[in-house]
């Protein structure tokens, strides 16, 4: 029995392992716990290991990695048509992985380092900490709300709410604690935040790619450091820079058919938070198109004469990505073309 080939569906606690030879035939299948796996794979003769890039997918490929094995990732959308229709287990779904890295057309997703993971884990937390705090300030607003107290728009208003229920005199003592909590929590919050950001922007100026990134207008070092920490050396998978910009979810829907094209809104796939930064840097430099040098200020305000704000925000963040992609693939820093160089003030 040669194995040349095993597919591994990865959870929790227990693994499946689906191996096949040259010609694609099954020659191993076989459950283990997560206590199994390494010893397995220190017997095992030498092979490629093909798992979905998720969950802890890039832990397991360095480790199996580590013990001399070929590891390649492959992403889940791939894999979803080779599963056999209404027999979805863990067996089926490790065979599947290995039938969808067999395909031609096969693409693999480059292994993070934990170097790369570790920076992700603080986009992550300020990501999640980002929205906790716009609940809790959405929160003391409408909590204030009942007794008649309102201020306008803006975080730094929240002070000036919290003043206003202390001094209201019909405002039970217990509503005014809990809201003081609630202030507590968002002071909290937004420490933790700029502590998380200050590590980010240290990144995004050691990092290289992230510096060159960073020169883009409407790229700042945030969304430079996690585009860096998500793509990185990884750039390479994507043969184009409309492929890098399909990938984050820029492109427009397609439903044609007959020689007939029919766009419609963006497909909205792949990494969302790389996706959203872009599209709130493309919404300020949009804002400020008339002070834009360039003959990208240039495009901008054209397209803006003629089509709708949001949809200029989303082509212009397309071309953002694209630009990316080609800064990262030709290890250059961005040249403003037309003008002087672009101020890039939406970092």
């Amino acid at each position: 029995m040669t194995v040349s080939m095993i597919g591994l569906d990865t959870a929790k606690l227990v693994f499946q392992v689906h191996g096949v030879d040259e010609g694609g035939k099954a020659q191993l299948v076989r459950k283990l716990r997560r206590s199994e796996l390494i010893a397995f794979f220190e017997r095992q003769p030498r092979c490629t290991v093909v798992m979905e890039a998720c969950g802890a997918a890039h832990h397991w490929a360095r480790v199996l990695g580590g013990l001399g094995h070929e590891v390649k990732l492959i992403a889940s959308e791939a894999v979803r048509p080779f599963v056999k229709r209404g027999k979805k287990n863990d067996a089926t779904d490790a065979a599947a992985i290995c039938a969808a890295a067999c395909h031609p057309d096969a693409r693999f997703v480059a292994v993070k380092s934990a170097a790369q993971q570790g920076i992700l884990v603080l986009h992550s937390a300020r990501t999640l900490l980002v929205k906790q705090q716009t609940m809790v300030a959405n929160a003391m607003r409408s909590l204030a709300t009942e007794f008649g107290i309102v201020v306008p728009k803006g975080s730094s208003k929240l002070e000036e709410l919290q003043k206003l229920v202390e001094a209201d005199p019909d405002c039970p003592e217990g509503a005014q604690a809990a809201f003081a909590g609630l202030m507590h929590q968002y002071r909290a919050a937004a420490e933790r935040i700029c502590s998380l950001e200050s590590e980010i922007v240290s990144h995004a100026r050691r990092d290289d790619t992230a510096r060159r990134l960073a020169t883009v207008p409407g790229i700042g070092p945030i969304t430079a450091s996690l585009m860096a920490a998500t793509v990185g050396a990884g750039i390479e998978s994507f043969s184009s820079a409309r492929h890098f910009a399909s990938w984050l979810g820029l492109v427009p829907r397609q439903h044609s058919t007959g020689g007939k094209t029919r766009l419609g809104r963006i497909t909205k796939a792949g990494n969302r938070e790389i996706r959203r930064l872009l599209v709130l840097g493309a919404t300020s430099m949009a804002y400020r198109s008339e002070r834009w040098k360039g003959a990208a200020g240039a495009w901008t305000r054209a397209l803006l004469e003629r089509r709708p704000f949001r949809l200029v925000t989303v082509a212009l963040a397309n071309k953002m990505a694209r630009i990316a992609w080609a800064l990262m693939t030709r290890h250059e820093v961005y040249q403003a073309k037309g003008g002087g160089a672009a101020a890039n003030a939406a970092a």
